[in-house]
């Protein structure tokens, strides 16, 4: 029974997230990168820390120019949003996303877009889908080594304020979804300093 509802979760992802191979092909892009076969042991780089940290950093130029640092944000809540171009319900919560960060003062949000993209295209694609959150793009081939490398698309990894990753999210995202992680987590402190006292 265990492996028939295993087998239907792993049945379900391709439903909710996009991958690689759901991206659209381009006359002018460079060709994907050849998948590794599928006994094969993925590279160990002992100079990158291990993904899933505790407290994971991000350093990242952003589209505007500016530098985004993931450690300046501590006593704020971060929601990190992998996302690509080409990923349908990427765009979708495009928009979710925007109004969260625009509507709660102590939520920010940050866009990596997880794609092999120049910086022209893609402020193309944002002058017609736009947003007020920093947008950064990422070398797929050497993502923020503090953060699980996306196996598909969109993730969101919800940072709380001492900079521990709270909850994460594979496949869209809802506003009101992402609001009850940061809801969520005050009453639970309220909670504890409650039954503490």
């Amino acid at each position: 029974m265990k492996s028939l509802v295993l087998a239907l979760f792993a049945l379900s992802l391709p439903l909710v997230a996009c991958t690689a191979a759901d991206a659209p092909p381009a006359a002018d892009a460079a060709p994907a990168p050849a998948a590794a076969p599928a006994d094969a042991a993925p590279a160990a780089d002992p100079a990158k820390p291990a993904a899933d940290v505790e407290r994971p950093t991000l350093k990242v130029a952003t589209l505007d120019g500016a530098q985004y640092d993931l450690a300046t944000k501590r006593g704020r809540w971060v929601v990190v949003n992998f996302w690509a171009t080409w990923c349908s319900p990427c765009l979708k919560e495009m928009p979710e996303l925007d109004a969260l960060d625009a509507e709660r003062e102590d939520i920010d949000v940050v866009g990596l877009a997880y794609e092999e993209i120049e910086p022209a295209d893609m402020r193309a694609f944002l002058a017609k889908r736009p947003v007020k959150y920093p947008i950064a793009i990422l070398d797929v081939y050497d993502p923020p080594a503090d953060f699980p490398t996306p196996r598909g698309l969109p993730m969101t990894h919800v940072i709380a304020p001492d900079g521990t990753v709270a909850k994460r999210f594979m496949g869209p995202v809802t506003k009101e979804e992402l609001a009850a992680v940061v809801d969520g987590a005050g009453k639970d402190a309220k909670a504890q300093a409650a039954g503490g006292t």
